[in-house]
């Protein structure tokens, strides 16, 4: 794990994608899209079986070693309406009933808007963006709050690096915008897609952005761009 400071707060970068805010012990999950396999399936698509739980476990794997007491799903929780598939339900009820005194919040994404709420079975608060938690605004859609660095997800960051013999390796990201407070609009961070079926969108830093890409297991800091 990778401790940065944004916002003048204490933020821990996980190899999973998941995002510590060490002051509230908050984890933060973006993208999890749970049943996006049996989506898939139930359209034809033959894609690998098991991705819910294979979620799941890593999701349990980093509250063990993070010790979260308070997760924040920042958007697209379910993957489709679809999602509520009896055996993507069943999963997701054994992990609550493992992890029943943990606070679950989840804050609506795109795909929230057409899967439609988790069960009730589950306790998960369901709010609407933005979840103040200063000095952040938790968000599915990275766009501009006033008055608040925004968290969010919706984008799958990776970057693109150079590899031997001319091959090109594609690598999650966390992305961080200049927190300063002179460009208002970048006080933005995208982290990750947590999930373990999910897709990636490469990204193109500006100048004062941060990058942490995510190798080997491994939260990695790469040099901003010098601002002009």
């Amino acid at each position: 794990m990778l401790r940065i400071r944004v916002a003048e707060a204490d933020v821990v970068l996980h190899p999973s994608g998941a995002a510590l805010l060490a002051d509230s012990q908050t984890l933060l999950i973006a993208d999890a899209h749970f049943g996006k396999a049996v989506s898939f399936r139930k359209l034809g698509v033959p894609v690998p079986q098991g991705t819910t739980t294979e979620t799941l476990d890593e999701l349990s794997a980093v509250l063990a070693e993070t010790q979260a007491r308070h997760v924040v799903f920042l958007g697209d929780f379910l993957h489709s309406r679809r999602s509520h598939a009896a055996p993507t339900l069943d999963a997701l009820n054994r992990w609550r009933a493992g992890h029943a005194g943990l606070e679950l919040t989840l804050v609506r994404g795109n795909h929230d808007d057409r899967a439609g709420d988790p069960p009730s079975s589950l306790g998960i608060t369901v709010v609407d963006e933005p979840l103040s938690l200063a000095p952040f605004a938790l968000c599915h859609h990275p766009r501009p709050v006033a008055g608040a660095y925004v968290l969010a997800g919706h984008w799958h960051p990776c970057i693109s690096v150079s590899g031997r013999a001319f091959e090109r390796l594609r690598l999650p990201c966390f992305w961080f915008g200049d927190d300063s407070g002179a460009l208002p609009q970048n006080a933005i961070g995208v982290l990750p897609a947590f999930g373990s079926f999910t897709g990636m969108h490469r990204i193109e830093p500006r100048a004062g952005d941060r990058i942490f890409p995510v190798a080997d297991d491994v939260v990695r800091a790469i040099p901003a761009l010098p601002v002009a």
